[in-house]
């Protein structure tokens, strides 16, 4: 599984990184953005970790955390961490 954070839909409430610190973390305007692979969905969660991301996901009350089988295509620069 991949994931990646919807940078729009993010509201910094802190849930993701308090669910998965491992996965989740905030740039410097406290936005929300996947760790693994700075946002981009291109790096698979670890196993050991598929837990806490599952409970990240969640409970994000915006929806912002996205997740698919596959890698996710580029996007524009708004989704990846700066």
């Amino acid at each position: 599984m991949y994931s990646r954070v919807q940078r729009e839909e993010c509201i910094a409430c802190g849930l993701c990184q308090l669910r998965a610190p491992a996965l989740f973390n905030y740039d410097k305007e406290g936005i929300a953005y996947y760790r693994p692979d700075n946002n981009q969905g291109i790096t698979p969660i670890s196993s050991d970790q598929l837990a806490a991301f599952k409970q990240a996901y969640r409970d994000c009350p915006t929806g912002a955390i996205k997740r698919q089988n596959k890698p996710f295509p580029p996007e524009n620069k708004s989704t990846t961490h700066l």
